[in-house]
C-alpha cells in the first residue's frame, strides 16, 4: 500500500531538481557602465555548478534503484532550455521550464517551486545550496518553510534508509548527521559528489526528452521583487604590497594600517 506523500517502501521515489542558468564560472564578470547590474551581452552561460551536483546526486540515486523519475525544473528565459537539456543529458528524465524574463528573487523562486512541487508531488527535492551569481543561499530553506517539509542543507553525503534519508551536513568546525522524514528538501555542498560529463550519445538522447514549457502567470504566485538594487560595482583593485625591514615595522603596519591586531 502506498504511504502518504507518494513514498512507498525503499525504491519508489520521484525526485525534483531545480537548476539555474548562470554566467559560466570561467568567465570574468563585467559590470554595466551604468552600474545597474552585470553585463550579460555575448557572455557564455551554463548550469550553476551546485545545480550540477544536485543533478548528479539524483542520477546516482536512480542508478542505485532508489529513484524512478527525475524531473528538472528551471525558472528563467527561453534560453534556460539549454540548461535543462544539459541536465537531461546527464540522466534526468524530463524537464519543466517556467518562462519569465524577470530576474526573480529567492523568495519568488521558492514560491514558483512550491507550485511545481504541488503539481508534480515529488518525494525529494535536491537543489544547489546557492547560485554563483547571487550567492544568496536562501531558496532551499525558503522552499522547505513554504512546504513545511524536512530540510537537510549543505549536504556532503546522503543515503536512503526506508522512508528516511540520512544527511551529513557541512557545518562550521565539522560535520553534522541528521535523519529526515520524507518528503524532504536537500541542498548540495561541493563535497557531495563530482558531476559527470554528458556523453555524446546521451546528449543526442536528451534532444528527444520532453520539456514542458509553462508561463510564470500559470502558477498564480506573487513573485514581485522586494529588494531594489541601488548599485553594482566591481571590487576595488588590490594595492601593491610593500617590503618591511624589521619585525617592529611589520607589527606597526598590521596594527595601524591593516587594523588586524
Amino acid at each position: 500500500m502506498e504511504e502518504p506523500g507518494g513514498f512507498c517502501g525503499e525504491t519508489i521515489m520521484k525526485i525534483l531538481v531545480p537548476v539555474k542558468r548562470v554566467v559560466d564560472y570561467n568567465v570574468k564578470i563585467r559590470v554595466k557602465p551604468d552600474q545597474t547590474g552585470v553585463d550579460l551581452a555575448n557572455v557564455k552561460m551554463s548550469m550553476n555548478p551546485f545545480c550540477e551536483i544536485a543533478v548528479e546526486e539524483a542520477v546516482r540515486l536512480q542508478e542505485a534503484g532508489t529513484a524512478t523519475e527525475i524531473i528538472v525544473v528551471s525558472v528563467g528565459p527561453t534560453q534556460a532550455q539549454e540548461t535543462i537539456r544539459t541536465a537531461l543529458a546527464m540522466g534526468a528524465d524530463r524537464g519543466i521550464l517556467v518562462k519569465t524574463d524577470d530576474d526573480l528573487e529567492p523568495l519568488g523562486i521558492a514560491k514558483v517551486l512550491k507550485a511545481v512541487v504541488e503539481a508534480e508531488s515529488p518525494d525529494l527535492v535536491i537543489l544547489g545550496k546557492q547560485a554563483i551569481d547571487g550567492d544568496n543561499n536562501q531558496t532551499g530553506q525558503m522552499l522547505a518553510a513554504l512546504l513545511g517539509w524536512s530540510q537537510g542543507t549543505f549536504a556532503s553525503e546522503l543515503g536512503i534508509e526506508g522512508d528516511k534519508i540520512n544527511v551529513t551536513r557541512e557545518i562550521d568546525g565539522g560535520l553534522q548527521s541528521v535523519k529526515l522524514a520524507m518528503p524532504a528538501i536537500i541542498t548540495t555542498d561541493l563535497r557531495l559528489n563530482e558531476p559527470r560529463y554528458a556523453s555524446l550519445p546521451n546528449i543526442m538522447k536528451a534532444k528527444k526528452k520532453p520539456i514542458d514549457e509553462k508561463e510564470l502567470a500559470e502558477y498564480g504566485v506573487d513573485a514581485a521583487p522586494r529588494l531594489e538594487i541601488v548599485k553594482v560595482a566591481e571590487p576595488a583593485a588590490r594595492e601593491a604590497g610593500v617590503k618591511v625591514e624589521t619585525v617592529g615595522e611589520l607589527v606597526d603596519k598590521l596594527k595601524n594600517e591593516a587594523g588586524v591586531i
